[in-house]
C-alpha cells in the first residue's frame, strides 16, 4: 500500500471517528432539549445510550485485537445506529414539537448506518 494510501485510509478512519464522536455529542443536546415527563425520560434515556455507543463501539473496533472481534464491534455500530433511528422516531411522536430536529438526527443514523454496512460487507472485485 502506497504512503497516499495509508494517510487517505487514517484520515478516513478519523473522520469517522470524529463523525460518530459529533454524532453522539448532537444527540446529547437533543435528548437534554426534550421536556422529562412519563413518556419522554425512558426515550431519552434509550436514545442517549444508543446514539453515543456507536462512536464508543467504533473506538474499539478500531482497537480490535482480530478481524472477528473487529466485525462484531462495527455490527454493533449498525446495530446501535439503527436502533438510534427508532428512538428518534419514539420521540418524535411523543413530541411532534421536536420533528424537524430529530429528521437531521435521523438523517445521520441512517448514513452511519449505511457506512457501517459497507463496512461489512465483503468488497466486489473490480
Amino acid at each position: 500500500m502506497s504512503k497516499e494510501a495509508q494517510n487517505s485510509n487514517a484520515n478516513r478512519k478519523y473522520d469517522l471517528e470524529e463523525r460518530t464522536a459529533l454524532f453522539g455529542e448532537m444527540i446529547i443536546e437533543y435528548a437534554k432539549s426534550i421536556p422529562k415527563n412519563v413518556i419522554n425520560n425512558p426515550l431519552i434515556s434509550q436514545i442517549v445510550r444508543s446514539g453515543t455507543s456507536i462512536g464508543a463501539n467504533d473506538m474499539e473496533a478500531d482497537a480490535a485485537e482480530s478481524k472477528k472481534d473487529f466485525k462484531y464491534k462495527i455490527s454493533l455500530c449498525k446495530k446501535e445506529s439503527k436502533g438510534t433511528k427508532h428512538w428518534l422516531r419514539m420521540l418524535a411522536k411523543a413530541n411532534p414539537e421536536k420533528l424537524e430536529s430529530g429528521r437531521i438526527l435521523w438523517k445521520e443514523a441512517q448514513e452511519l448506518t449505511l457506512i457501517f454496512s459497507s463496512i461489512l460487507s465483503p468488497k466486489q472485485k473490480q
